[in-house]
């Protein structure tokens, strides 16, 4: 057996069975539910207990991260947008048409945090567009996090389901 094969018995390269394709996908969900638009979420349970100081710091660290992320749609949102379909299509006609685990495993990371950048999208620009402040911007990113929340509910839901399955057509029960 030459290194070649050592290597990929060591490290199983089929995603769904491997461990560290779902530590990956337990740690991008988990993140996305902490920071949402780029605040951690403690800040905002902070500012709503303590105000003052903590909830000015929340307003500007808010104001920072919504005013860079509309910049970046309107500098080059077309073409962001134009790549990460192609970038989706592709992975999506391999992974499924094609039957390339590592592509369906990437797929079913990437679609569902696409619309998580899509909702934070659209928040920011309600943030920016009524200048939301105290009471507002809390609910606005409560109401975020519990969507992100919920889209990662229903990612892992579906990609427990689709790897199960994976699993079994590939393993010894399957053909």
């Amino acid at each position: 057996m030459d290194w070649y094969d050592t290597i990929f018995e060591l490290i199983d390269m089929r995603s769904f069975s491997n461990l560290w394709f779902w530590i990956a996908l337990a740690v991008v969900w988990s993140t996305a539910s902490h920071w949402v638009l780029g605040v951690p979420f403690d800040m905002v349970a902070r500012a709503r207990r303590y105000g003052e100081q903590a909830e000015t710091d929340l307003e500007d660290l808010v104001r920072i991260n919504t005013n860079r992320l509309l910049f970046i749609n309107n500098v080059s949102g077309i073409w962001a947008l134009g790549f990460t379909c192609f970038f989706l299509t592709g992975l999506a006609i391999l992974g499924f048409v094609y039957s390339v685990e590592i592509a369906q495993a990437v797929f079913l990371l990437g679609f569902p945090m696409s619309l998580v950048g899509a909702l934070s999208l659209i928040t920011a620009r309600t943030i920016q567009a009524e200048s939301a402040t105290g009471e507002v911007l809390w609910k606005r990113l409560s109401r975020l996090r519990i969507y992100v929340q919920a889209i990662g509910m229903v990612s892992i839901f579906v990609t427990a389901l689709w790897g199960m399955y994976q699993n079994m057509s590939v393993g010894p029960f399957g053909g």
